[in-house]
């Protein structure tokens, strides 16, 4: 064999073996393993003040890096968790902040906990949970890792006034093995015309779906901090929590209470006439002579 045919085939193998060598590690780093896939969808929408963001940012930032937290993610089969946060508002207004990051210990959750303590620059107008579920499931979809668990955590002080349908959206993203829980907030501030009086049942009939799904209202912003905390440590547990005592649920009638209507937060965004004020979607539209 020439000197020419033997480098090349040299060069052609070494070439091989570094493809295969990267191919490997790259598999190795996209197909992890973990305990829970966990997205965090954070409302950021008008409705919200300066210090308020700033709170809800802390709290999340702070409840990641507990002891306790990072106690459940190191003790679960894997030891680890991947996690996302965006931010969202209206139906075409989601933000990630922290893409696709897998927490092992500590060091892992600081990182994450530096990225979620900026503010925002701006918030957009409108609340879209329905859009944030879609988004989020679209997230999963792409996660580049495999979790026992796939969840989505969704915080917001508001019903869903735009975007698809939200029970229905609640149970495209449901049949496709996620669980979503809620965090109200109700805050006790005056309530708008268009806002939710009972936005804890709103979100447990409208939005909380999936295997051990929960709802944990918020009363109050000081409370924010402890009940991510909280709710966190219910989502990183594995199995759901059995019934106390080892009583059997109640069993409740179909016929017991009335349907909930999930399309309350668009009607009354419709109704309210102050709401249209400065919506682009009500301008008057130009009508040709």
């Amino acid at each position: 064999m020439s000197p020419i045919c033997n480098f090349l085939l040299r060069g052609a193998a070494w070439a091989a073996a570094t493809w295969l060598g990267l191919a490997g590690a790259a598999q190795a780093q996209v197909d992890t393993d973990v305990d829970v896939e966990l997205v965090l969808a954070v409302d950021i929408s008008v409705s919200m003040t300066e210090s308020e963001l700033e709170i809800q940012r802390d709290g999340y930032a702070a409840a990641l890096t507990h002891p306790e937290v990072l106690r459940a993610i190191t003790s679960g089969a894997y030891g680890k968790i991947a996690v996302t946060y965006f931010e969202w508002a209206g139906v075409t207004t989601q933000n990630v902040i922290v893409p696709w990051t897998v927490i092992a210990g500590q060091e892992d959750a600081e990182r994450v906990a530096k990225q979620i303590s900026v503010l925002p620059s701006w918030q957009p107008r409108r609340t879209s949970i329905s859009g944030a579920l879609n988004f989020g499931a679209g997230l999963l979809a792409t996660s580049p890792h495999r979790g026992i668990k796939r969840v989505i955590d969704v915080s917001g002080d508001g019903a869903n006034n735009e975007g698809p349908p939200m029970a229905e959206t609640r149970d495209a993203v449901v049949a496709r093995g996620i669980t979503i829980n809620g965090l109200p907030v109700m805050d006790g501030k005056d309530l708008k015309p268009y806002e939710v009086v009972d936005l804890d049942v709103y979100f447990s009939e409208c939005v909380m779906g999936g295997p051990g799904a929960f709802v944990l209202p918020v009363g109050d912003w000081e409370q924010f901090p402890e009940a991510i905390r909280r709710k966190l440590l219910m989502e990183l547990a594995v199995q759901p929590p059995s019934p106390s005592r080892g009583l059997p649920p109640p069993v409740i009638l179909a016929q017991a209470k009335p349907a909930y209507d999930c399309a309350i937060g668009e009607k009354l965004w419709r109704t309210d006439p102050r709401q249209h004020l400065f919506n682009p979607e009500n301008e008057p539209k130009f009508q040709p002579k």
